[in-house]
């Protein structure tokens, strides 16, 4: 791989998308620290969020903000406390291996029409050609305006063959998916979903270096399906 292509963590922000109906996507989670909004993730019970092991460093401590839209609304937003960080035992920032983390909440979230589940997959198949939705807060373009709402869009999984040639020894077929679309992921929150059908399939984890939604090195979402052994474990 050429040198400056390398990947890159990042915190799924959304280019090329358009601002999501207010609460039509109520799986999803802000991860703030000091009140900052600086990853995604999802509910999937009502008291465990998923997301991306890139997310925490250790150091840090993470609020959980459910049923957002509009993140500067900070007097309207529930703020929930992370009793238990449960990154991969396994998880390797470099090559990206492993980068999925379980946060179990200090109290369980009370489910609404503004915060709901999301369901996981049961099949390890994801056809290419596939359209799936990404969302988040965040960038909108490569070194671009945040925005403090939540906004969606339309991406398609690409064969494994080609996500293979275009990451080379980075992606790891088996665990990983790639995607790529007119709107798709940037930086600014990843550890979101990638949603196929109504399905969480997977967790935004990296993108190339230096330049979001690249045609040339689609997407990299971690593939759930292999670790819902390891989900149910922890849970």
């Amino acid at each position: 791989m050429k040198p400056g292509r390398a990947p890159a963590h990042v915190n799924v922000s959304i280019v090329n998308g358009w601002e999501a109906t207010p609460h039509s996507r109520p799986y999803m989670v802000s991860l703030q620290v000091n009140g900052h909004h600086i990853c995604g993730g999802f509910l999937i019970s009502d008291q465990f969020v998923l997301t991306a092991a890139h997310c925490w460093n250790r150091r840090s401590i993470l609020t959980v903000v459910v049923g957002a839209h509009d993140l500067r609304e900070s007097e309207c937003l529930n703020r929930i406390g992370v009793k238990s960080y449960i990154p991969h035992p396994y998880y390797m920032r470099n090559p990206i291996r492993n980068d999925i983390m379980l946060l179990k909440l200090k109290k369980r979230v009370k489910l609404n029409n503004k915060v709901r589940l999301i369901s996981l997959p049961r099949s390890r198949n994801i056809k290419a050609g596939t359209r799936c939705i990404v969302a988040g807060w965040g960038y909108l373009k490569t070194n671009g305006p945040v925005s403090n709402r939540l906004r969606v869009a339309v991406t398609t999984v690409k064969s494994q063959a080609q996500c293979k040639i275009s990451w080379g020894s980075n992606y790891l077929a088996s665990k990983m998916i790639c995607a790529y679309g007119y709107g798709g992921s940037c930086f600014g929150d990843g550890g979101g979903p990638l949603v196929c059908g109504n399905t969480a399939v997977g967790i935004t984890s990296f993108v190339l270096r230096g330049e979001c939604n690249s045609a040339e090195h689609p997407n990299g979402y971690t593939k759930i399906s292999p670790y819902l052994r390891w989900i149910r474990r922890q849970m």
